[in-house]
């Protein structure tokens, strides 16, 4: 049986306040309102083990927002002169000590812990000091990989995400052409794992396959205009990344390779289907 994990547990009988359930030689209490009429004495029940207000092992059908040993991105519900405590998803808040806070927790606002248990009370609590928890092993990506990153924060180079729920990786500014908050959790694909072990993401293929598939949102959006998009060589780069998020390279690269596939024609307005073409 693991504390802050989901467990295959036996129910051992049935009382008032629940269902008694066995943990390696521990009787744990699923409380009543868990209990559901096609559960019987010897059955096997999937629960989360965590401990209850009084430090109680108690199980729960509730599905938490992480569990331990994981990184979340969590609310702040309410703070007293001990800490502060987020919603996680259970009956019981996780405990965040002050200790554990780079900078004092507004009720609120959400931050990323990562959910240990502490050794000395044995309790599952959390902590925003992040970087000690990323892996100190080399990642094995490679480049063009699909990998999933969490915001974790931002720097003047870009963003920090965590990567795999396990890596440090970076997201570079002058490559985003959308927008992006902590704790958004995002598709990015690997550019290069550093020599430092540190990971360069993008947040778009590079080079011919992100044309290819720019080029099919591009035919899309034209569809739904009509046939004509007021985009061109005079369009300014912002506007472009704002209505697109995508650079102005790309897309000059995507217009000039379906003008050759005649699917578009570039006019001085814009762009738009292209008409039947004789050679």
């Amino acid at each position: 049986m693991q504390i802050g994990h989901f467990n295959r547990l036996r129910i051992i009988r049935f009382t008032d306040h629940g269902a008694i359930l066995d943990a390696d030689g521990k009787d744990i209490l699923m409380p009543k309102k868990y209990v559901t009429d096609d559960m019987h004495a010897g059955d096997e029940v999937n629960a989360f083990v965590y401990l209850d207000q009084s430090g109680r092992l108690v199980a729960t059908q509730e599905t938490p927002l992480a569990e331990v040993g994981q990184f979340a991105f969590l609310e702040v519900a309410w703070t007293n002169r001990f800490g502060a405590f987020m919603n996680w998803g259970l009956m019981k808040d996780l405990f965040v000590p002050f200790s554990e806070q780079g900078k004092r927790f507004v009720q609120g606002r959400s931050y990323w812990v990562y959910i240990y248990i502490d050794e000395k009370t044995g309790r599952i609590v959390g902590t925003s000091k992040i970087d000690r928890y990323i892996s100190d092993d080399h990642p094995t990506f490679a480049p063009g990989q699909e990998v999933d990153a969490f915001v974790w924060k931002q720097t003047d180079l870009g963003y920090k995400v965590i990567v795999e729920s396990t890596f440090e990786g970076l997201i570079y500014r002058n490559e985003t052409f959308s927008a992006i908050h902590i704790g958004d959790k995002l598709k990015a694909i690997v550019k290069q794992v550093r020599d430092d072990g540190k990971i360069d993401l993008a947040l778009q293929h590079s080079g011919k396959r992100l044309i290819d598939g720019f080029a099919n949102t591009l035919m899309r959006e034209l569809y739904n205009a009509d046939g004509f998009l007021p985009y061109g060589d005079h369009t300014p780069a912002d506007e472009i990344a704002d209505r697109f998020h995508v650079s102005k390279k790309t897309f000059k690269k995507t217009i000039g390779a379906l003008y050759r596939q005649r699917a578009i024609e570039i006019t001085d307005d814009g762009i738009c289907f292209a008409k039947q073409r004789e050679d």
